[in-house]
């Protein structure tokens, strides 16, 4: 059973799912792999359409735990997500990532003695007052199979005492860009965005560092009124509340800045390949981009992801208005001279990571029996 409740983790249970589909064609073999969605970021156009978009069969997400603070949340998924396993007994549980479906779903198999895989393993930015730090750490540290998508993971993971129970298998992310990555839907976006030869900054932000310290909001937001080119800025719910109708008729004021609704995967991955610069706080956009090959400034101090660092692909520019418009000049300077520096996709997996991960998973299985 693969359990989730955002977009990224929908995107690598869909990689899961189709290359489970693969080994059970290539061994002639029966797999049951269900899907339990939390319903940790529940909205049709978070959610549903991905599933659609993925191929996948829409689960019935589970109710009521979409709200509240982290550790009601946290509490709420981990006492539905109990049931549910008790009443579907999986052999197996995968978890995917950082997030409170994370830690609720590890929480609530390690309880109840199943067998735990994490899924992008090993991650670390060393801030403890993220959320996302402390999901992983305690993730990690019940599960019984560490599936790490660096070295770097990989070693963090050897500093932590967890090397026995681990293996480098590369980034599910890097398996979906290179699979859903198509030029025949590039027009047909561009032209619903009014974005047809035209440069633009690709901005999101959804984080709770962010979106809940007023200075920080203030300073970002600050800063996109000041962008020498137009905007586009997908809302993400989060983002979208405590903007309310003010902050956003305020943002719409300026008229480089085009707020949209939350789009599809397969919409962003044009949105993120076509613009001249990522602007982001989302850990897994700043790897999109690198794949990309699209420069990003991210909204943080510090980064999980420190290999996309090389080579100026992504820098750091926390909240600071300035430091951010600074950051954003040096990526369009970059974009205009079209220099293509290089990029370390093997050090990601080159592609083949759900293969990689179901071999570590079937190893695991037939260890335990």
């Amino acid at each position: 059973m693969s359990i989730g409740g955002a977009r990224p983790q929908f995107v690598k249970m869909a990689m899961m799912f189709h290359g489970i589909e693969a080994y059970k064609a290539r061994n002639h073999c029966s797999i049951d792999h269900a899907i339990l969605h939390t319903g940790q970021h529940y909205d049709p156009l978070m959610s549903d359409i991905f599933f659609e978009e993925l191929g996948l069969a829409m689960p019935h997400p589970i109710i009521g735990t979409s709200s509240g603070t982290p550790g009601v949340q946290t509490a709420a998924m981990l006492a539905s997500i109990e049931v549910e396993l008790m009443r579907e007994t999986p052999d197996l549980v995968l978890i995917y990532g950082d997030t409170n479906s994370t830690l609720a779903a590890a929480l609530a198999a390690s309880k109840l003695h199943i067998p735990l895989v994490h899924i992008e393993a090993g991650l670390r930015s060393f801030n403890r007052e993220m959320q996302e730090e402390i999901n992983r750490i305690v993730s990690d540290h019940v599960s019984d199979l560490l599936l790490a998508p660096t070295a770097a993971s990989m070693e963090q993971l050897r500093v932590e005492g967890l090397s026995g129970r681990a293996a480098l298998v590369g980034d599910l992310m890097l398996d979906a860009v290179a699979h859903y990555t198509s030029s025949d839907r590039t027009s047909a976006v561009l032209d619903k965005q009014g974005l047809v030869g035209k440069s633009y900054a690709l901005v999101t932000m959804h984080r709770a560092e962010n979106t809940d310290s007023f200075k920080r909001l203030t300073a970002i937001l600050s800063s996109l009124a000041k962008f020498p080119i137009p905007i586009v800025l997908p809302l993400h719910p989060r983002l979208s509340r405590l903007l309310g109708v003010e902050g956003r008729r305020m943002l719409a004021s300026h008229d480089h800045i085009h707020l949209v609704e939350p789009v599809g995967y397969l919409e962003m991955l044009v949105l993120e390949q076509r613009a001249d610069v990522i602007v982001t706080d989302s850990g897994g956009m700043q790897k999109e981009a690198y794949f990309l090959g699209t420069p990003c400034v991210t909204l943080r101090d510090e980064t999980e992801w420190t290999e996309t660092l090389h080579d100026d692909w992504n820098v750091l520019a926390g909240s600071e208005s300035e430091t951010i418009l600074r950051a954003v000049r040096h990526a369009l300077e970059r974009s205009s001279r079209a220099v293509e520096q290089p990029r370390n996709l093997a050090a990601f997996g080159g592609g083949q990571a759900a293969a990689h991960c179901i071999d570590e998973i079937m190893k695991f299985m037939e260890k335990k029996k």
